[in-house]
C-alpha cells in the first residue's frame, strides 16, 4: 500500500484504467444477460422509493407499517386505474387526431418553404429552398410511419410484459415492508469507510431528484399548458402535458419547446414562433426564478456530465436508465468524495505514524 502511494498519480491510474474497463465490460455484458431482472429490481425499488413518502405519512399517525404498505399500495392502483380512465381517452384521441392531421400540416410546411424560395428567388437572394419541401415532406412521412409501427409495437411488448408488471408491483410490496433490512445486508458487503455514507447519499441524490425534478415538471407541465391554451395552440392541452411530462428529465423540456415549435410551425411560421417564444420566456422564468430554489444543488454536477449520463443510461436501460441517470451520477460522485477524502486521511495516519 505504501509503494503504490508513493507512485505518480500517471502511473497508478495507467495501472487501474485497464481494470476499471474490464470490470465495467463484465457489468455490461452481466446486466445484458440478466436485463429483465435488473430492470424489474429497479423500477421496484424506485417505485419503492417514491411510495414510501405516503408510508411514513401513514405511520406518522400511528398506522401500523403493513397496513400502511396496503393502503398506499391500493391507493396508487386506484389513482393510476382513475387517470387510466379520465385522461386515457383524451391523450389517445388527441394523439390519434394529430397523427391524423400531421399530413396536412407536412404539407402546409413544404408550402411555406417554397413560398419561402420563391420569394428569395424574386429577390436575388441566395437562399435556394427548392429541394428542401420535397425532401422535408419525405423524411416527416416516414417519421410518422415509423412512429405509428413503433407505437403498435409499444401495445404488442406492453401485453407480452404484464408478467414483468406484476412482479415489478409484488416486489414494490415486498420492499416497502423488508426494503430496510434487504439494503443494511447490501451495505455490509462494502468497506465501512463506504458502508457508513453510501445509505444517507444515495437516498439524499434520489430524494432530492424526484422532489424537485417532480415539482418543476409540475410547474412548468401546468404553465405551457395554459400558454398553449391562451394561443390556442392546436392540441395546446396535450402538447404542455408533454413538456410537463418531459421536465422530469434534465435537458427535457428544452427538446419537447424545440419539436413542438417545429411542428407548429409546419402548420403556422408564426404560430410556431410564438409558440418557441412564449414556451422560452416561461422556461426562463421558472428555471431561473422557481428552479433555484428546488433544485440548488441538489446533485452538484456540471451541465456536461449531466448530460453524459444521461445518454449513459438511455444506452443502457432506455426509459428507466434515463430516469436514475443523474441521481446515480450524483451518487457516485459523492462515493468517489468519500473514498477520496478516506484515502488522504489514512495517507495522512499512515505518514504520522
Amino acid at each position: 500500500m505504501k509503494f503504490i502511494t508513493k507512485l505518480p498519480v500517471w502511473v497508478v491510474w495507467g495501472l487501474a484504467f485497464p481494470l476499471i474497463v474490464l470490470n465495467g465490460w463484465l457489468v455490461l455484458t452481466v446486466f445484458n444477460y440478466f436485463q429483465s431482472l435488473i430492470t424489474v429490481f429497479i423500477a421496484a425499488n424506485l417505485l419503492a422509493f417514491i411510495l414510501n413518502y405516503g408510508v411514513k405519512f401513514f405511520t406518522y399517525y400511528r398506522v401500523k407499517r403493513n397496513r400502511a404498505v396496503l393502503f398506499v399500495i391500493l391507493l396508487t392502483l386506484l389513482t393510476i386505474g382513475v387517470l387510466a380512465v379520465t385522461l386515457g381517452p383524451f391523450v389517445f384521441n388527441q394523439l390519434n387526431d394529430l397523427a391524423n392531421k400531421l399530413p396536412s400540416w407536412v404539407e402546409s410546411g413544404s408550402i411555406q418553404l417554397q413560398a419561402l424560395n420563391d420569394w428569395a428567388v424574386a429577390r436575388k437572394l441566395p437562399l435556394n429552398l427548392s429541394g428542401i419541401s420535397d425532401q422535408l415532406t419525405e423524411k416527416l412521412t416516414d417519421l410518422l410511419r415509423h412512429l405509428t409501427e413503433n407505437i403498435l409495437g409499444v401495445a404488442v411488448g406492453t401485453v407480452g410484459s404484464i408478467f414483468d408488471l406484476v412482479l415489478t408491483i409484488i416486489l414494490t410490496f415486498y420492499l416497502l415492508l423488508n426494503g430496510e433490512q434487504l439494503w443494511n445486508g447490501l451495505c455490509e458487503w462494502f468497506p465501512p469507510i463506504i458502508s457508513r455514507e453510501i445509505r444517507p447519499s444515495l437516498r439524499q441524490n434520489f430524494h432530492n431528484y424526484v422532489i424537485g425534478q417532480a415539482s418543476l415538471a409540475s410547474i412548468i407541465g401546468v404553465c405551457m399548458t395554459l400558454a398553449f391554451v391562451i394561443l390556442q395552440v392546436p392540441f395546446g392541452s396535450l402538447f404542455g402535458l408533454a413538456v410537463g411530462f418531459m421536465g422530469l428529465f434534465p435537458f427535457g423540456v428544452t427538446l419537447s419547446i424545440t419539436v413542438l415549435s417545429f411542428l407548429t410551425a409546419l402548420k403556422s411560421f408564426w404560430l410556431g414562433a410564438k409558440v418557441l417564444i412564449v414556451a422560452a420566456i416561461i422556461q426562463q422564468i421558472i428555471e431561473n426564478g422557481v428552479a433555484p430554489r428546488l433544485l440548488a444543488g441538489f446533485t452538484g454536477l456540471n451541465p456536461v456530465w449531466v448530460l453524459i449520463s444521461l445518454l449513459t443510461g438511455a444506452k443502457i436501460g432506455g426509459l428507466l436508465g434515463l430516469i436514475v441517470a443523474v441521481p446515480m451520477a450524483g451518487f457516485i460522485k459523492d462515493t468517489a468524495k468519500i473514498l477520496r477524502n478516506g484515502s488522504t486521511n489514512e495517507v495522512v495516519v499512515n505518514e504520522e505514524s
